[in-house]
């Protein structure tokens, strides 16, 4: 609580946010006795009006700017090299240009594949890439400087050393310095030092890049920018492109760490047997070889997941969706709980004054002038405070002298301002919480109660009775006079609200309004079980008990931003994945805690540093759009990974039965591409991009394999029965591709069954896919020229047949299987 200094026009605070002459009518008297506590801050002129154009060109000339790259997306070569250079390119690569040597060019088509594929995976990176560049300067922090006296946003990177840059709530510390002005200023650390209590600054005090405003105001100079600031990569981390720390993409590198594994000991026996098996060439030898190798490999699966996270991006940034950290998009999808604040999100910033009802005979329209007064008294007004300033507004001439401030705090839940009314006459007034301000037996709070069932919020302005640094402030203040506003609410959040409830997504609103009212609010817009409200004052201290009390309770009000982090730790304990919205300093550590944190554009730079999403548009009714892309994604990819990891199990199977019966391998590069591309390639890519809303699971690498194995498993068995089979029934020249025709027929009808199964539950377009699919095959099967090129031709009937009926066997084996393990082992 600092008596502020008149800036050097006389016209306004120099710890206000706006440039001189454009401050509100409040004079400050600069020779008033002195603040005991918190002495006056008098800045010099020069430091004042910050540095001067010229200034400013000799730092940015000796390179002294904000430099660090604040960007939200990897390079354009850092994406090229991340697609390029993986483990499986370099195998297939590697096996690609051998076969360019040994085999025809149709032997060598999966290397053309792998080449789309990785193209594919560049351009759609690349496409999100530019989405989230573009989001990301939308939603960029624009701090305020001061040069020649004038305010002014500017860009992270061009402030530079000795700028003035200034403080309110909310605001994110972007470099460090030194405080220059002090109004209150106080300042979390926590995010830095872990120490959650924020600190009250005085001039001269250190700030910190990373740090940010939670009540009062100010400005420092900067004293370190760039990558000399003690947390300068923090803006750039925040806002990463990135896929680390997600179950779908570490699920997938352990799938690929083991197929990796099984497939080398699996190839070499493979070679072995190849190289040596009865009288094959050397040529045709190294060709079966690498058709048993490259099928093994899931190459696909990576790309498809990458592609489908890249989507993603672009389908939300057209929502104005900014995805800060890509697992964010996954994990909103497996969220159970919604914890979200009613200011903000359901209810618009806005506010209007109703109606002020005057308490203890005070009068009317000196209650205005005192209204009026304490709007002005606040550079940095909140929602509520601003409706009062909007509604009562203060002629400059008829403004009163502010001697001290005290700005509003979530933890103290009231503000307060001390004024030299002229003529002698002096008054101290504190606007806030009733509940807080009130003793518990005051006859008011019945009248409170009654407009706060009504969903309308109620202040309470009180003329305290001592100083403003007094620590028991509240206590015998006298009632003045009952402020009520009227929130705005979001027309579209009853129907997010009812979103989240058909999805079974548990929804609690905390705030730290008045628990009746909130729960007013929530029900006017549906909310599910808003009947069960409770006064966060009242809640248990201990964690489990805390746990059991959030479960049964959807509204808590009065709640403190420690209470809030709290609230979301034991939500935690009890297995719950939770997601937390806020735009308000006081969400900050709660959203950092949170699974998923979600701040709103309009927010406070402190809260879109921490969020993992960012909704520009403001609007809480885009969170369905997340939820649903993530369970897009997630659903998809888990139906996709089983028909890759199918092809990878029965592949790695018939390599070990060929070698353990010594014969030929069935197959050659052309058909198991020819195989790959139609019952996974181009079916994945359709299934992974289709809508889903089935709700995420966990165990991603547990969910996948127990159908790919036993699919594989199948598949493996009826082909090289197959296959040994046809050996016995064909001699003579050709036989070997008549027994390879035999085997690609059975193989292909038991994947076909396997895509069929996957595609459930079937739409006109899944049919459609499936039915054109198998047509494809019989297409090549049929027409001469692609005969030859993929050297498929059925002899005879009774194989064809044969083959036909094995297939039809494993098809029942695989609807056996897939229902005995979603038994066995339900989602």
């Amino acid at each position: 609580m600092t008596q502020r200094a008149l800036d050097p026009s006389g016209d306004q605070p120099t710890g206000s946010s706006g440039p001189p002459g454009t401050g509100r009518p409040v004079k400050i008297d600069a020779g008033s006795e002195l603040d005991p506590v918190h002495p006056v801050d008098l800045p010099a002129p020069a430091a004042a009006r910050g540095l001067t154009a010229a200034e400013v060109a000799e730092a940015i000339a000796r390179g002294e700017v904000n430099d660090v790259p604040v960007r939200s997306s990897r390079s354009v070569t850092e994406i090229v090299r991340a697609n390029v250079l993986t483990r499986f390119n370099l195998i297939i690569g590697v096996l690609w240009v051998i076969m360019l040597f040994v085999a025809p060019i149709q032997d060598s088509l999966f290397g053309f594949v792998i080449i789309a594929n990785t193209g594919i995976g560049i351009v759609q990176e690349w496409r999100a890439k530019k989405t989230l560049d573009s989001l990301a300067v939308i939603g960029e922090a624009k701090p305020t400087v001061r040069r020649d006296g004038v305010a002014a946003e500017v860009s992270v990177s061009e402030i530079v050393l000795g700028d003035l840059v200034e403080l309110g709530p909310g605001d994110k510390v972007i470099v460090d310095g030194t405080v220059t002005e002090a109004d209150s200023l106080e300042i979390d650390e926590s995010l830095l030092t872990g120490e959650a209590d924020p600190v009250l600054k005085r001039t001269g005090d250190p700030v910190m890049s990373g740090s940010f405003v939670v009540a009062g105001g100010g400005a420092f100079t900067a004293t370190k920018v760039g990558r000399e600031a003690y947390a300068a990569q923090l803006a750039e981390e925040a806002s990463r492109f990135t896929l680390v720390q997600s179950e779908l993409r570490s699920g997938i590198s352990t799938i690929l760490k083991y197929v990796t594994w099984m497939m080398i000991p699996t190839a070499i026996g493979l070679i072995i047997s190849q190289l040596v098996v009865k009288d094959n060439n050397f040529k045709e030898s190294v060709a079966r070889t690498v058709g048993g190798i490259v099928p093994m490999i899931p190459e696909g699966l990576v790309l498809l997941t990458s592609v489908a996270f890249a989507i993603g991006v672009v389908r939300l940034g057209r929502k104005q969706c900014l995805v800060q950290e890509l697992p964010a998009i996954e994990g909103l999808a497996r969220v159970d709980v919604v914890c979200l604040d009613k200011t903000g999100t359901l209810t618009e910033g806005g506010m209007d004054v109703t109606e002020v009802r005057a308490l203890n005979g005070t009068d009317d329209p000196y209650l205005r002038r005192v209204l009026g007064a304490f709007g002005a008294s606040d550079p940095h007004p909140n929602a509520s405070l601003q409706a009062i300033i909007d509604t009562y507004p203060v002629p400059e001439d008829q403004a009163w002298t502010v001697t001290q401030a005290l700005p509003f705090s979530s933890a103290r839940k009231y503000s307060g301002a001390a004024f030299d009314e002229g003529e002698g006459r002096a008054s101290s007034w504190l606007l806030g919480a009733p509940d807080v301000l009130l003793p518990e037996a005051d006859p008011a709070l019945t009248e409170i109660e009654q407009l706060n069932e009504q969903g309308l919020r109620v202040l309470l302005l009180a003329r305290a009775r001592g100083s403003l640094d007094a620590p028991d402030l509240a206590d015998g203040a006298v009632p003045s006079a009952l402020v009520v506003l009227e929130q705005r609410l979001r027309p579209d959040a009853g129907q997010t609200l009812a979103y989240f409830a058909d999805q079974r997504v548990a929804t609690k609103v905390i705030s730290g309004d008045n628990a009746v009212s909130v729960g007013a609010v929530a029900a006017k817009l549906g909310l599910p079980g808003a009947e069960h409200t409770l006064d966060a004052r009242k809640l248990p201290a201990d964690p489990d008990a805390m746990a059991t009390a959030m479960e049964e309770n959807a509204v808590f009000g009065r709640v403190t931003p420690q209470q809030k982090r709290d609230m979301v730790a034991a939500l935690q304990s009890r297995g719950h994945t939770v997601a937390m919205t806020g735009d308000g300093v006081n969400d900050v550590l709660a959203l950092k805690d949170a699974d998923i944190g979600v701040s709103m554009g309009s927010g406070s730079e402190a809260t879109r540093a921490v969020a993992q999403i960012v909704l520009l548009n403001n609007s809480f009714a885009t969170l369905p759009s997340v939820v649903a892309e993530g369970r897009r994604v997630i659903g998809n990819i888990t139906r996709v990974a089983t028909l890759f990891l199918t092809k990878t199990v029965y592949s790695v199977l018939l390599a070990v039965l060929v070698v353990c019966f010594q014969v030929e391998y069935p197959f050659l590069p052309r058909h198991l591409t020819l195989l790959s591309t139609l019952t996974i390639g181009i079916p994945a890519f359709f299934l992974a991009l289709a809508p889903n809303k089935e709700r995420a699971h966990p165990h991603f690498v547990r969910r996948v394999m127990r159908y790919a194995i036993p699919s594989g498993t199948i598949a493996a068995a009826a082909t090289f029965a197959m296959y040994l089979i046809a050996r016995n029934h064909y001699s003579g020249t050709g036989a070997l591709d008549a027994e390879t025709s035999a085997a690609t027929l059975t193989l292909f009808l038991v994947s076909m069954w396997v895509l069929a199964i996957i595609a459930r539950p079937y739409t006109w377009w899944r049919i459609c896919l499936v039915a054109a699919m198998g047509l494809a095959f019989v297409i090549v099967l049929v027409v001469p020229w692609l005969q030859d090129f993929f050297a498929l031709k059925l002899v005879g009937t009774t194989m064809p047949w044969t083959a036909v009926g094995i297939a039809v066997v494993a098809s029942v084996a695989l609807e056996y299987a897939w229902r005995l393990v979603g038994r066995r082992f339900p989602a």
